[in-house]
């Protein structure tokens, strides 16, 4: 299994002397700082560190100030690899008649995108005192908020609402699809749990080499590309990881690798709805996801799930392919509708977002990328789809593009 670098502050980079030792050191800090006449630790209802990130419930007395706190104690911790520090808070109920000298309530957070204040722990977490503070929690990022990677035009990622709909294959034609017309394309595989990319590619014997602490990616076929599937020691080893240690990974992926001047980069989601969508739609600017269906009923009702947590996220939708729309028979030429017919047009329709493009379910499609030849790659005779497929994506790209800061040092 690969073990992360030990630049990144997190729980898959730590030996267990490193754990202990930080976990000694945030211990100390907390004794040391004092409330009024009284250490932070008394204050302390629950703790919890995950790497870098330190987490932390605390009933303070009144008139405490959270923001100078979490400043200060940003200011302390920050020497031992805490990088970050979320604290959910409590104050108690203002007396009757108090002046205006206490500080003011942070506001509550109601985004269900946002993420979501930590219970205490013991008896406080079931308690029903109404007139305490809410926790205080700080607003997620959003898509607004992040500045373009200074070296990579467009990051599009290729997303479904559920497993088996041809997705990555679906990716990496559609990569190699952008780099025939023209465009310098990286492919990042962000299936932690399943990834494809470097067998589809061809690649999957070839590992990343470090340069200056960073990832170089895998040259595939001319493309720049990563994925987790890379640095694992054998197909058969499992990502058998919680969600903050999975979109960690992702995180590090992206971050920490030296991407070279990109057109596009490719992002291949997992499938769903989950931590590591949430992750990226936070922490990576992305310029517009393109959702892979079948027309089928089940994976349309999936599909939707998908534009609705993008468009909740500002992540604009490129547009739908709807993928195994037909199949013809290699004996008897019979073309039939094997999932149903006509569901990427109105999901399309119901979203207002582009059609790009219907596949065909064949074996031939299948049997390139399981040779690590992809049909693109291949010229056979469905790579004009695909090709059909990018230059629909191009028409529209650029009013999505964000602002780049040439100034901006990763």
């Amino acid at each position: 299994m690969f073990n992360f670098m030990k630049k990144k502050s997190n729980s898959a980079s730590e030996t267990p002397q490193q754990r202990a030792e930080r976990d000694s050191a945030v211990d100390k800090v907390l004794l040391g700082y004092e409330v009024g006449t009284l250490s932070i630790a008394t204050m302390v209802t629950g703790l919890e560190r995950d790497g870098d990130q330190l987490t932390l419930d605390l009933r303070l007395p009144q008139g405490s100030n959270p923001e100078t706190i979490q400043q200060e104690l940003g200011q302390l911790l920050h020497p031992h690899g805490i990088k970050t520090i979320h604290m959910n808070v409590r104050l108690p109920a203002p007396e009757k008649g108090a002046g205006s000298t206490l500080p003011k309530p942070m506001p509550k957070t109601t985004n269900a995108m946002e993420a979501q204040p930590k219970s205490s722990s013991g008896a406080d977490s079931h308690s029903n005192d109404t007139n305490a503070e809410p926790p205080i929690t700080k607003a997620a990022p959003t898509q607004a908020s992040l500045a373009a990677h200074p070296r990579i035009r467009h990051i599009i990622v290729v997303a479904s609402g559920k497993g088996g709909v041809g997705k990555s294959t679906t990716t990496v034609n559609i990569a190699l699809a952008l780099q025939k017309l023209g465009n310098r394309v990286g492919v990042l595989d962000a299936d932690i749990y399943g990834p494809s990319m470097p067998t589809m590619l061809g690649v999957d014997s070839v590992k990343p080499e470090l340069e200056n602490e960073q990832f170089v990616p895998v040259n595939a076929h001319g493309m720049a590309m990563l994925s987790i599937g890379s640095l694992l020691d054998g197909d058969n080893t499992p990502v058998a990881w919680r969600g903050p240690k999975a979109t960690g990974a992702l995180m590090q992926l992206y971050n920490q690798t030296n991407w070279p001047q990109l057109d596009y980069l490719v992002i291949d989601m997992p499938p769903g709805t989950g931590d590591i969508q949430l992750t990226l739609a936070q922490r990576i600017p992305v310029t517009g996801a393109v959702i892979v269906t079948t027309p089928q009923h089940v994976a349309l009702l999936d599909a939707q799930k998908g534009i609705e947590m993008f468009n909740k996220t500002n992540i604009p939708v490129l547009g739908v392919v709807e993928n195994m729309a037909l199949h013809t028979c290699s004996n008897c030429n019979h073309t039939e509708a094997i999932f149903g017919t006509g569901g990427g047009e109105r999901i399309a329709e119901q979203y207002h977002v582009p059609l790009l493009g219907q596949l065909p379910l064949a074996s031939g499609i299948r049997a390139q990328v399981d040779k690590g030849e992809p049909s693109v790659l291949a010229d056979d005779e469905f790579a004009t789809y695909y090709l059909d497929i990018a230059k629909n994506i191009e028409t529209n790209i650029d009013k999505f593009a964000k602002p780049v800061d040439d100034k901006r040092i990763f």
